[in-house]
């Protein structure tokens, strides 16, 4: 797990500093069971970085003063027009706590699952999970290359440790692959019709 570093803040105004976050930083709070609302700053650049890989309700080792806290997002608040992260908050937690987040999906051997003018269909990036802090992936892969036109991967489908539990519907479609349409029948449905036109005459 790679370590986001932050730096105490002091709180002595009503609105964090505009040339702060000129200077590319951006406010948080830490908080937890041994922790009272701890304010941080880091580095937009590195946050970013880190959300990326990891998704909005991910687990982040914060490292503030020296002080390494094993942390679960519980709240990124992003600018309306722009989307860019304005404050984040984390709750620090300790390696044996069960935990629920949402960890994002990694989708795999899309190529081969398009074969034969087939269709991608992705209709979930996350999926939602329990388990103990230092148990919980980064990330779950989708391996979709054995997929076939028609076919639907659900969260049932997921391969995932025995520590980890799945809490969303297992029935959820995570995918699907459908046939390209043209706005015409499928192949097999307009050789019926010209055959049946055929007997007609």
């Amino acid at each position: 797990m790679e370590i986001l570093k932050g730096e105490i803040r002091e709180k002595n105004r009503t609105h964090y500093p505009k040339t702060k976050r000129q200077q590319g930083k951006i406010p948080g709070v830490l908080y937890g069971a041994t922790i009272n609302n701890m304010l941080f700053e880091v580095g937009e650049l590195e946050l970013n970085k880190e959300i990326n890989k990891i998704g909005e309700h991910g687990t982040i080792e914060l490292e503030i003063n020296n002080e390494k806290h094993k942390t679960l997002i519980k709240e990124l608040q992003r600018e309306p027009v722009t989307h860019k992260i304005v404050h984040i908050d984390l709750e620090a937690v300790n390696n044996d706590k069960v935990v629920q987040t949402e960890i994002p999906l990694v989708f795999t051997g899309e190529k081969l699952a398009a074969k034969n003018g087939g269709i991608i269909q992705k209709e979930r990036s996350s999926v939602k999970v329990q388990g103990k802090f230092e148990e919980i992936p980064k990330s779950i892969e989708v391996n979709l290359s054995t997929m076939n036109i028609g076919q639907v991967y659900r969260v049932a489908d997921l391969e995932i440790a025995r520590e980890i539990s799945i809490v969303d519907d297992l029935n959820t479609v995570i995918a699907a692959v459908s046939r390209y349409s043209t706005g015409g029948l499928p192949e097999e449905e307009d050789e019926d019709e010209n055959n049946e036109v055929i007997e007609e005459k």
